[in-house]
């Protein structure tokens, strides 16, 4: 089975899983091989290791498989998982796993025998060597290999100064202990910190080898544990639906497995269950929670002839729907090609040590071979020339470049899981620094996402018996039996204020009106006005002044009426939080635009907008999900960098388009995985302390990279001199990876803006 879908007259579509690649240059090899084909429109991304290819109908997919492992890399279309299996991302992580467990396991004892010199046992350093070998052959194919291919299309990466400065310093040792005096019994390896042409025939390096690869390789794990979080979004998202339905078939109600349901299929819902696929009501009525579709917080009356749509909780009655779409049709499938397609179309950021090494890979190699041939055409010997020449290589080895962004971003990541921030990885902090307007998501976000009592309104001028207490008392009662919502909500508030409620006797659910029945002895009615009404109830002036205030104000309006009157008005709405006010002015304070997204209607968002100090000019109200990418989609159009901060499925795709997602993480695991930062607390103001700690990260690895950079290339001219040799570049090389690492161990001081 393969994922491919017409998307205009006369051709198709399919992403293939693309295996092999290191650095975003082989995504851009990949892509210019794919887009040679005549029709093929490609785009690789390295983050989520797919190409999206669009291709003729008479172009067999085969050979799109044929040119990427003619680029040098694998490709597979897409194959249906098996339940209970793992993803294939994660199977095809666990052998670089144990490629590193194996490299640290072996490299401890061979940097432990090099650097305390009491360990240097005879012959110790042969059995460095037999443990030094595995590391750096077996450990480090993976470098290897990507700078070969890299080579072959004339071009040098990180992999190829890692590949060559591990593999000089191997074969340097090996010549040393074999050709050279270090393979002598009894021979011992002290640090020489003299600069001085000398000598080397008798220092090995295998240390410098192993522990290099190691430490990169250690790299390399976590960067592709980060990358392979990509698909979980998809997967997240795939797993809201449900798993089975119960379908009318023959008059009978039959539970299958949710592939087998068809279009037109009769099938029932019953209460709390996730609606199976989209359709119509037929029978029933009840209240739809479609929060996490839609973003609105009120929950949607469904009634004969209403749609519903899969994925979405029916928390009232019974319902009959008949299937209009399913499998990948419905919009809970449509919305996973939103986040797919939003994941694909970002920009890939080229990691900072690449660009670096994309001009000094070749001049530290010609640099030593010019080296070499110097001293060797000089006539000074082979073996000060190979002196020279390995000093050149292991004074640039790239150690300290290549702990630079892991080093920074460890300190940082912890720094900001401790303040209630988890970045994702290196790729999602370039766009921080330039971030100028942040979208927020209404319902969950700025909002507490549930719906609560806000306001009990009593007749003006009533007495005792129609007070707010007694109010809360006969209307919470009856609510309490009922699993609506807005019931749970009234129920929840009547408990907290009057403590125990009464019981109800003769409840009765009036379907899509609200509920009836008798509490201590007074025949009451809860819902909406039109119920009172059938009542003759009606709401006096003042009560009605109060309902349409409340509407306008974009809440929703329960009536309470009992013994054959109107009493009071009970006003549920989702409330703000008590710290998005001041979030939104922190967010202002750092330069940034704040807006509002929102599902909910005009009045609704416009009210919240005033409450938080967001102006109305910037308030989007009435947005379906795809709306809210195109929303993104309109601001990055005019030139500006966005931010946008959600909690729920609706949000994953805006989330993925926009420049930095920051997911709430009390909200659900799509949009979580989705975002590119994780807010844990579910506090808005954490968001402006996550933008800060993201662009003090930031700047973090790009001091790191320039002093790193800087301080090998000063170096050089030294080691070109002759007058550096390789003990006293590995001395060099290991404290320049030291300087980088207190560097970021400086972000462990980063202070919030609010303490927590």
């Amino acid at each position: 089975m393969t994922d491919t879908h017409t998307r205009e007259p006369g051709t198709r579509q399919v992403d293939l899983a693309i295996t092999g690649m290191t650095c975003a240059s082989c995504a851009n090899r990949i892509e210019r091989k794919l887009n040679k084909l005549d029709g093929v429109t490609a785009s690789v991304n390295y983050a989520t290791e797919k190409a999206h290819v669009e291709f003729p109908l008479d172009l067999p997919p085969a050979l799109l498989l044929d040119t990427v492992e003619a680029a040098g890399y694998a490709a597979t279309l897409p194959q249906p998982e098996t339940p209970g299996e793992p993803a294939a991302e994660e199977r095809a992580a666990d052998p670089l796993r144990d490629r590193l467990l194996i490299s640290i396991v072996l490299t401890v004892p061979v940097i432990a025998m090099a650097m305390v010199p009491r360990f240097q046992f005879d012959y110790w350093q042969w059995a460095s060597l037999t443990l030094a070998a595995p590391v750096v052959v077996y450990g480090g194919w993976p470098f290897h290999r990507a700078t070969f291919l890299n080579l072959r299309h004339g071009s040098t990466t990180m992999d190829t100064l890692v590949s060559v400065g591990t593999l000089a310093a191997f074969g340097w040792s090996l010549y040393a202990l074999f050709l050279g005096t270090a393979g002598t019994p009894g021979m011992t390896h002290p640090f020489r910190f003299t600069i001085e042409r000398g000598d080397a025939s008798g220092d090995i390096y295998l240390e410098a080898a192993a522990g290099v690869t190691t430490f990169l390789l250690a790299g390399r794990w976590f960067e592709s544990r980060s990358k392979r979080r990509a698909g979980a979004a998809l997967r997240a998202l795939m797993e809201l639906g449900a798993k089975d339905v119960a379908v009318l078939r023959d008059g009978t109600e039959r539970r299958v497995p949710i592939g087998e349901l068809v279009v037109d299929d009769r099938f029932v819902v019953r209460p709390g269950e996730t609606i199976a696929t989209d359709g119509v009501v037929e029978e029933g009525t009840s209240a739809v929670d479609a929060s996490m579709l839609t973003g609105e917080s009120v929950p949607v009356e469904v009634g004969p002839g209403s749609p519903v749509a899969g994925a979405t909780v029916n928390a009232g009655g019974r319902l009959v729907v008949r299937a209009t779409r399913v499998g990948g049709e419905t919009q809970l499938a449509r919305m996973a090609r939103m986040v797919e397609d939003a994941q694909n179309g970002k920009a890939d950021a080229q990691r900072l040590a690449d660009r670096i090494s994309g001009f000094l890979v070749p001049v530290v190699i010609a640099l030593a071979v010019a080296t070499l041939g110097f001293w060797a055409g000089s006539g000074n010997g082979w073996t000060a020339a190979f002196t020279a020449a390995v000093s050149v290589l292991i004074i640039a080895c790239p150690c300290a470049l290549g702990l630079a962004t892991p080093t920074a971003l460890m300190v940082g990541t912890g720094r900001g899981a401790q303040l209630g921030i988890l970045i994702k990885g290196p790729e999602v902090l370039e766009d921080t620094r330039r971030v100028d307007t942040v979208l927020l998501d209404k319902t969950g976000t700025v909002t507490e996402g549930r719906m609560s009592l806000v306001d009990v309104v009593t007749v003006e001028g009533a007495g005792a018996d129609s007070g707010v207490d007694e109010v809360l008392r006969l209307a919470g009662a009856l609510e309490d039996a009922s699993e609506h919502p807005i019931a749970r909500a009234v129920a929840t508030a009547a408990v907290e204020r009057v403590g125990p409620l009464p019981s109800v006797e003769g409840f009765q659910n009036v379907e899509g009106l609200g509920v009836q029945g008798v509490v201590d002895g007074h025949a009451v009615l809860v819902g909406r006005p039109r119920l009172l009404a059938e009542w003759s109830q009606h709401l006096p002036d003042d009560l009605d002044r109060a309902r349409q205030r409340a509407e306008a104000a974009g809440r929703t309006v329960v009536a309470v009426g009992w013994d054959g009157a109107a009493r009071a008005l009970l006003v549920v709405a989702d409330t703000v939080k008590p710290t998005s006010a001041e979030a939104v002015t922190s967010l202002r304070a750092l330069g940034l635009r704040p807006m509002l997204l929102t599902g909910d209607n005009a009045a609704v968002a416009r009210q919240v907008a005033r409450e938080v100090g967001i102006d109305e000019a910037d308030v989007v109200s009435d947005v379906l999900p795809g709306d809210k990418v195109d929303q993104v989609k309109r601001l990055q159009a005019e030139g500006r960098v966005v931010a946008m901060v959600g909690d729920g499925v609706n949000d994953a795709p805006a989330l993925a388009q926009a420049d930095l997602g920051l997911a709430m993480g009390t909200g659900t695991d799509v949009a979580i995985e989705a975002g590119d930062l994780t807010l844990v607390r579910g506090d808005l103001r954490v968001a402006a302390d996550g933008i800060r700690l993201a662009r003090r990260t930031l700047a973090t690895i790009k001091g790191n990279l320039f002093w790193a950079f800087a301080y090998n290339v000063a170096a050089i001219p030294i080691a070109a001199a002759g007058l550096l040799n390789p003990m006293l570049a590995g001395a060099a090389m290991a404290f320049s990876s030291v300087f980088v690492v207190s560097n970021s161990l400086r972000l462990r001081g980063f202070r919030p803006l609010v303490e927590a």
